[in-house]
């Protein structure tokens, strides 16, 4: 009987102990000024970048440092997919994908009101019918379970104040043997011009999503100055 027990408490706070476990490995001390003092598995979190920094999004010159025209080719879109572009900020990317789905629909996902407001603005103006605004929170990517394709994030996993948390959230998004696409700044070359806080390696990025559940698939080495980590839902 008391062994009987013993089995009934521990599932009891099994799931008590998966959901302390990012906060477990959080830690809070100061470092680079550019982050905020809180760490994760070695790495500082960096400060989030707001609605101010949009002309920075938008800037001429993307196309040309980070080759987004071969980035999109390496997503491999499909017509009919369900596409989520977390941290969409101004929807640089979103409005790009929203004219590969075809029937499908990109889920423009942003943490800031702001940033939602816009992207509202830009849907109108630019007719942009197949984007779909979700305003999330710092924990979750407010979206439902296995409902999507393809998660895309382009240079904003560094900033998530709570990165396994996110992380377990954009996994339940996903439908099983979906894929995540991982895509920061390189931080193994110091020839990006990019302050180090904003760049992450790839055994960081492998590091911290395989905790949370994901399963790592490759690397496509392609872009100029960024990682393109691919990821699956196991």
């Amino acid at each position: 009987m008391h062994s009987l027990k013993s089995i009934f408490l521990l599932f009891a706070l099994l799931p008590l102990s998966l959901d302390s476990l990012g906060q477990g490995v959080y830690k809070l001390k100061s470092g680079d000024p550019n982050g905020i003092n809180k760490w994760y598995m070695g790495r500082q979190i960096a400060q989030v970048m707001s609605h101010y920094g949009i002309d920075w999004l938008e800037r001429k010159e993307r196309e040309m440092e980070e080759n987004t025209s071969l980035l999109l080719k390496n997503l491999a879109v499909k017509p009919g997919m369900l596409i989520a572009d977390i941290g969409a900020g101004s929807g640089y990317h979103s409005a790009m994908l929203s004219k590969m789905v075809g029937s499908g629909k990109v889920f423009a996902v942003d943490v800031e009101q702001e940033m939602i407001a816009y992207l509202q603005a830009r849907i109108k103006r630019e007719k942009l019918s197949q984007i779909v605004p979700v305003l999330c929170t710092e924990k979750s990517v407010s979206l439902p379970e296995n409902t999507i394709d393809l998660i895309l994030l382009v240079d904003v996993y560094h900033e998530f104040s709570y990165p396994y948390e996110m992380a377990l959230s954009m996994l339940s998004s996903l439908k099983p043997g979906g894929k995540l696409v991982l895509v920061e700044f390189r931080s193994e070359d110091d020839e990006v011009p990019i302050k180090t806080i904003h760049k992450m390696s790839e055994n960081q990025a492998i590091k911290e999503l395989k905790i949370a559940g994901f399963k790592f698939e490759k690397n496509i080495s392609n872009l100029p100055w960024q990682h393109c980590l691919v990821f699956t839902k196991r």
